[in-house]
């Protein structure tokens, strides 16, 4: 179990360049064009994860072998360019300053792809998908992986640590390591500070990361130590690659190819500055008052959790029975999708209440704003239940995703 996360090499760009290297989650934002168009004039020529990147708000409309290859060419440009600082064999802790005050704190290092599962179908594995993964979301993320040089983590895997031993121990030796960078995130991101953890500092954090997993295997956690938060497909496809690749490596060559890992940063649930928010549905192309009707007739009726609905300038809500709110969301979600294959409709998932709202205002759409998780449920949940839906919740709001930063070459 030592060696499920650990410290690796690092790459990141020089000081100069950080605050147009650094951009959002690619997965944010993704009826909201102008957001990426700003960030494309923001960077303009310089280095960029932009450039490593393909923003879903533009899935639609590019050539998919044309800009893997571009992606290519760009993590390879850097490589070849003067621009790279490399932080070998290290852990590093970062205190991310959301938009809102709050800082949240996590460790960047490296994940064991052998130890991860997101099929439901397969138990034991020690990390965990926690929402329901888009099998066909994952080829093209595939295709990236294998053409690129470089990873660059949006990934965000919880750890179930109440006692604070793992992040918060080290949070407090903070001072007495060396700053590796701290500066503005565009777009209204807010700020972030991380720091080299390496040597004796690293072996702690193995240590502890070993001790909650003796105590998640004692609580009858059915051995899970981590969930994923964010970045499940990212992680998905690096799993669906190894785990292609692998088949044709010694069991000595398994162990040393970096394809064998993926970097993540790893959070603690109980972290004050985490907060679960809802991932709310907006329906195009729809009979807002049909779906509404058929809806309420397919679901119990009951007071344990609402839907809140909005079209054009009318609005209303939903009461549904159900034991958690992982077996509402799946109510929903099925309804959804099976209305959606026969009526063509089209649905996006959006990040809060007043983007959802404005979008459902246009002629035919629908806009459903859903009640968010308490988070003290979810490796239980997980656990019992299997993993919720797709876009079941979100970590925090959509400006407090985490944005591109540190690489690792692969």
């Amino acid at each position: 179990m030592n060696n499920i996360f650990t410290p690796t090499d690092i790459l990141l760009p020089k000081k100069e360049l950080l605050e147009k290297w650094s951009v959002i989650a690619c997965d944010q934002f993704s009826s909201q064009k102008d957001y990426w168009e700003s960030v494309k004039a923001f960077v303009g020529d310089n280095p960029s994860t932009l450039n490593m990147i393909i923003p879903e708000a533009y899935l639609e409309e590019i050539d998919e072998k044309t800009q893997i290859s571009l992606i290519s060419t760009a993590m390879d440009k850097y490589l070849s360019s003067d621009i790279f600082t490399e932080v070998n064999d290290s852990f590093i802790y970062v205190e991310r300053t959301q938009p809102d005050g709050r800082v949240r704190k996590g460790i960047v290092g490296a994940l064991e792809l052998d130890e991860y599962e997101f099929s439901p179908e397969k138990q034991g594995a020690s990390i965990r998908a926690s929402e329901g993964t888009v099998l066909d979301r994952l080829p093209p993320r595939v295709k990236v992986r294998k053409a690129a040089s470089l990873e660059l983590p949006h990934i965000m895997t919880f750890i179930n640590d109440k006692d604070g031993i793992v992040i918060e121990k080290l949070a407090e030796n903070k001072y007495n390591l060396p700053k590796l960078y701290d500066f503005t995130l565009m777009e209204g991101g807010g700020s972030i500070k991380g720091y080299k953890v390496t040597g004796a500092d690293a072996e702690k954090v193995k240590k502890a990361i070993g001790k909650l997993s003796e105590q998640q295997t004692q609580s009858n956690q059915n051995d899970i130590l981590m969930i994923m938060g964010d970045g499940n497909h990212s992680l998905a496809a690096a799993k669906v690659y190894w785990d292609e690749i692998k088949q044709n490596l010694t069991q000595e060559e398994r162990e040393k190819h970096p394809a064998g890992k993926a970097l993540v940063e790893i959070n603690n649930v109980y972290d004050p500055a985490i907060s679960f928010e809802a991932i709310h549905r907006v329906l195009f192309n729809i009979d807002a008052q049909a779906y509404i009707k058929e809806f309420e007739n397919a679901v119990p009726p009951g007071n344990d959790y609402t839907i809140k609905w909005h079209y054009e300038d009318k609005s209303g809500k939903i009461g549904i029975k159900a034991e958690c709110i992982g077996d509402m969301m799946t109510m929903m979600q099925e309804f959804m999708d099976e209305y959606v294959k026969k009526s063509g409709s089209i649905i996006d998932y959006i990040h809060g209440d007043d983007t959802t709202i404005k979008l459902a205002q246009d002629k035919n759409c629908l806009g459903l704003l859903l009640p968010s998780m308490d988070k003290s449920e979810m490796f239980e949940t997980v656990a019992l239940r299997g993993v919720f839906p797709r876009k079941s919740f979100s970590v925090g709001h959509a400006k407090d995703k985490r944005y591109y930063l540190e690489c690792r070459k692969i």
